[in-house]
């Protein structure tokens, strides 16, 4: 992996765990200078300590992106202790599952103004010190859901899809200037405490769905934005996969992943309603992983699913244009 500027300022919310952390991990070994913030102070002092002996430069502000003023001052700290922000990365989330008139109207409120307005506020206070220094790197985490949703997820999906619609209006507002960029993150399924830490009242335990990948995955295209920004990058196969079948052949794709994602994502043993990590932290002291890849879910699909799973549907839409076609043939006699 080639290496970014040593020395680069990165601001990263979310830090305290899962994509978060292992980003920064990856960044200070790259000589990054960090400031890393989160809800838990404790897990994010011990992130530091981790970052630094890896070679960078770090330090922990508590943060709870829902407050408008908690992110000003995270910003402001950046610009204290480091002089610029040269790349902002929103990635504090939480999500919950369970049907739409399951889940109550509190920890749907929360999961938008985390998922989302933590970003509307994230990207406010980066974009106003990008304007002044002239140059910066939005990256704004959604997820491949922000493209298929999902079924049991109406709140997370949601807010995934307006991040995605979120950052393309960035970016036209921001066509006056070339050297600010706002890049936005579609990760496949990631084996982080997501899953452990997600609200549920579905009445079924929550699981990953395979495949599951490693979040070095994201963190190696979070260096790799910072150092070429693109506006969209799914991570992973499955999603870029299920992203072109979507296109070609939407309303077969919906039934496909209404199904598939509800028997994926949600096991058969039963699970008592939480609001997980939504409303207060979790202190379950789990850091970036959330062990998911083992066995079928490790990052991978065997290749006769993976052959199933593209080329039925396609053998399905090459036999429905072969019909339509034939028919407007025996249609011109």
């Amino acid at each position: 992996m080639k290496r970014i500027n040593a020395g680069t300022v990165v601001v990263i919310t979310g830090a305290s765990s899962g994509i978060g952390r292992a980003t920064a991990h990856a960044l200070a070994e790259q000589g990054a200078r960090l400031l890393l913030a989160a809800r838990r102070k404790e897990m994010l002092e011990d992130a530091v300590e981790e970052c630094r002996a890896r070679g960078g430069v770090a330090f922990a502000i508590a943060t709870d992106v829902t407050r408008e003023e908690e992110v000003e001052h995270l910003a402001r700290e950046a610009i204290l202790r480091f002089g610029r922000i040269d790349v902002w990365f929103n990635n504090a989330g939480v999500g919950v599952f369970g049907q739409l008139n399951d889940i109550p109207s509190e920890v749907w409120h929360h999961v938008i103004e985390t998922n989302l307005f933590g970003y509307v506020y994230g990207a406010k206070a980066a974009l106003r010190q990008f304007r002044a220094q002239g140059h910066g790197v939005l990256i704004n985490n959604a997820s491949i859901v922000g493209r298929l949703a999902k079924p049991d997820s109406t709140a997370y999906a949601t807010s995934k899809f307006a991040i995605r619609g979120f950052s393309e209006c960035l970016r036209q507002e921001l066509l006056d200037q070339p050297d600010i960029h706002v890049c936005t993150l579609l990760p496949s399924v990631i084996d982080t405490p997501f899953f452990e830490h997600a609200a549920n009242f579905s009445g079924q335990r929550v699981r990953a769905a395979p495949p599951v990948y490693d979040p070095e995955k994201v963190a190696r295209t979070v260096i790799g934005l910072v150092r070429r920004p693109r506006a969209e990058v799914i991570i992973g196969g499955s999603g870029r996969t299920a992203s072109l079948l979507k296109r070609l052949m939407p309303s077969l794709m919906t039934r496909i992943n209404g199904r598939a994602l509800h028997r994926g994502f949600l096991a058969e043993e039963p699970s008592d309603d939480t609001t997980g990590a939504v409303l207060e932290p979790m202190r379950d002291g789990r850091t970036v992983y959330g062990d998911w890849r083992k066995g079928p879910n490790n990052g991978g699909v065997p290749s006769l699913v993976l052959l199933v799973a593209i080329g039925l549907p396609l053998g399905l839409l090459a036999w429905r244009r072969c019909n339509a076609s034939r028919s407007k043939d025996l249609g011109s006699f």
